[in-house]
């Protein structure tokens, strides 16, 4: 149990921009800051980060909230998880206790799974650090392959014992269940019912989530044994998907976004073995073929890869199925290749850091250059053969999202290859326009399947109404987060009566804190909101300000449920977003701020919202009134009311008609 001091600690400390910097290279935006939604596929960046508000909100996917948010969302943490990452992030003591048999009996599924993943990390370096068969076969692997043991520690490698179920027994011992130890595939259960372990007589290494998370591990064996895989990965289960995961991201995404370049390689050895050279922003595909997913992930830290290849003929074709995906994601593309007998480990262990970081700007080609002297060898002086090379190159050109960026790779083949400009270009232009027309048909497609979807009926004025209910309780809440703490002076309109009975108005200006005048004015109406996502947010919005009489909108968002969260993180950033910064200093144009017409404005909400409530009230009682029955209650009860209605309708000075 974290105590609250320290949650109040770590909310103190965390800056939103810090801990979403880590996943999300973020620009300077006027006060705020921008970047592309690590929640969805977009190319226009509509991220948006307030470093003033501590919150963040992503309008692509309707997400947002504060720092603990962010990491729920994006590392699927649970909030304690989420406050012990932060701790570590900002170095704040807080305390770990045990967990106990009835604490993991609790621990629902997918976190039982990222605890025994993590149980399985500090095991196999137990292993290999304390136990004769680690030291002298997996220890022995680490360093004969040149890595110290600083090195050895930062990446969390370790070594599963070659008994048949040392690991099953050891995990089941300490209460881990059975049924967790399959599904994240550490344990086989055989047909017999004895255990086995899968990683039986390899030497370990962990897979990290961006966040540093254990969601998996690759393992290789040691010995010669032609009939057994020499890499083994974890299989696919709720927290480790290979498609999405990079190897290395966790260690190397601050130098990705630092340096705004990624380098991209095949193997866990040629990451850890650059990392150690000093070349950190370098990742792995995790023993799986490049996917656009982990492409769309490097995307988050920088618009820029470098793939590294030795230079196996088999592994350079490989890599150019590659370079066509990360193109079609809008990345900009360099390929380096490597001599003769060298891959990206081999190199940087025998390479001093100056020359080898020599080596990776100088060797470093364009796609199109790459491309050319690759395919070219193949197709030597055969015609057809250059022909379908150039189709080629066009083709990976034609993937290419932006417009002036096809037209530049164009000229630069028109230039290597001695072809015409205007021939490249009708090819491109074929090939575009297939490509357009195949989303087409399936754009079509998808539309037929809609249209013979049943048909659902149209939306009544019964719901047309309630939509307009939602729009004003909605603003009511707007209202209250952003400007429920100022003081503001409002006027009272009474009837009065003269001498004569005559009926006039008297006005009286008072002041208000602003939450307190919507409350007042609810309650005297009586008013419930009709909308349960409003209606609670109303009700924790007065209870802040009952308890700080002032928003202070981490602190806010922090005891708000998720749902709610989004809702308030939604209204703080549209103001944000919208925002006219610097207009008076640098345009020499007057802004009126919408705080300095707030009671105008909280007036004419309330009243539209009693003026709606009053018409449905209306609308009701008269679909009461009987032919067979005395209606003269409910004929008087209309009358007051609209005896009320048309005073508001002075009042806010517009015909009654407007909402029903």
């Amino acid at each position: 149990m974290i105590s609250k001091n320290t949650i109040d600690t770590v909310f103190e400390t965390a800056r939103v921009e810090e801990v979403i910097g880590d996943f999300v290279v973020l620009k300077r935006s006027g006060t705020n800051m921008k970047g592309l939604s690590p929640f969805s596929n977009e190319r226009s960046p509509s991220f948006m980060v307030s470093p003033v508000k501590q919150i963040w909100k992503d309008f692509s996917s309707g997400k947002g909230g504060n720092a603990v948010a962010f990491l729920m969302e994006h590392e699927h943490f649970s909030y304690p998880e989420a406050i012990r990452y932060l701790a570590r992030k900002y170095n704040i003591e807080i305390e770990e206790t045990e967990q106990s048999d009835e604490q993991k009996e609790q621990a629902n599924e997918r976190e039982s799974m990222y605890l025994v993943s993590e149980f399985a990390q500090q095991y196999f370096q137990d292993v290999m650090h304390n136990t004769d068969e680690g030291r002298s076969i997996g220890y022995s692997y680490f360093k004969e392959r040149g890595f110290t043991s600083d090195t050895i520690k930062k990446w969390g490698l370790g070594y599963s014992p070659e008994e048949w179920d040392a690991f099953s027994k050891h995990a089941i011992g300490k209460a881990y269940k059975l049924e967790y130890l399959e599904k994240t595939g550490f344990t086989i259960v055989r047909e017999d019912g004895r255990l086995a372990d899968r990683f039986r007589g390899r030497v370990m290494f962990p897979i990290q989530s961006m966040s540093g998370r254990v969601l998996g591990f690759g393992g290789r064996i040691l010995g010669n044994d032609k009939k057994v895989a020499k890499y083994l990965n974890s299989p696919e289960s709720d927290i480790y998907h290979k498609s999405k995961v990079l190897y290395g991201i966790f260690h190397a995404k601050q130098a990705i976004a630092k340096k705004d370049n990624c380098y991209l390689v095949e193997g866990y050895t040629d990451v850890i073995q650059l990392h150690q050279a000093g070349i950190e922003n370098v990742v792995a595909s995790s023993g799986t073929a490049l996917t656009p997913d982990q492409i769309r992930l490097i995307s988050r830290l920088t618009k820029n890869i470098t793939v590294l290849f030795d230079g196996d003929a088999a592994g350079l074709r490989a890599s150019v199925r590659g370079i066509d995906l990360i193109l079609e994601e809008g990345m900009n593309v360099k390929v380096c290749t490597f001599p003769d007998g060298d891959d990206p480990d081999s190199f940087a262990k025998r390479t001093p850091h100056d020359e080898l970081v020599a080596y990776l700007d100088n060797n470093a080609k364009d796609f199109i250059q790459f491309k050319a002297s690759l395919l070219m060898d193949e197709s030597k002086a055969d015609p057809v053969k250059k022909a379908g090379l150039i189709r080629d190159m066009v083709g990976s050109i034609a993937k290419i999202p932006d417009r002036i960026q096809r037209e530049v790779y164009i000229q630069e083949v028109s230039r290597i290859m001695d072809i015409g400009e205007q021939v490249l270009v009708s090819t491109l232009a074929q090939l575009v326009s297939k490509d357009v027309a195949d989303a087409d048909k399936k754009h079509k497609e998808e539309r037929w399947e809609q249209t013979m979807k049943p048909v659902q009926d149209e939306e009544t004025p019964a719901q047309a109404r309630i939509n307009i209910l939602d729009r004003l309780e909605r603003k009511i809440v707007e209202i209250l987060l952003l400007y429920g703490g100022t003081e503001q002076d409002f006027e009272d309109v009474y009837i009065k009566y003269d001498e004569f009975g005559k009926e006039f108005e008297f006005t009286e200006k008072k002041t208000y804190k602003v939450y307190e005048r919507i409350f007042l004015n609810l309650q005297e109406d009586e008013i419930l909101f009709t909308n349960p996502v409003f209606r609670d947010l109303y009700k924790a919005i007065i209870d802040f300000y009952v308890a700080k009489q002032a928003m202070v909108v981490d602190e806010f968002l922090n005891i708000l449920p998720q749902e709610l969260q989004y809702e308030a993180t939604d209204v703080f950033m549209q103001d944000e977003k919208y925002h006219l910064h610097e207009w008076e200093e640098k345009q020499q144009i007057p802004v009126k701020s919408k705080s300095q017409s707030v009671s105008a404005y909280t007036t004419e909400h309330i009243i539209d919202l009693r003026w709606l409530l009053l018409g449905r009230l209306i609308q009701d009682l008269k679909m009461q009134v009987s032919p067979d029955a005395d209606n003269m209650e409910i004929l008087m009860s209309v009358n007051d009311y609209n005896t009320l209605v048309n005073y508001l309708s002075r009042k806010i000075n517009r015909l009654r008609s407007g909402f029903y």
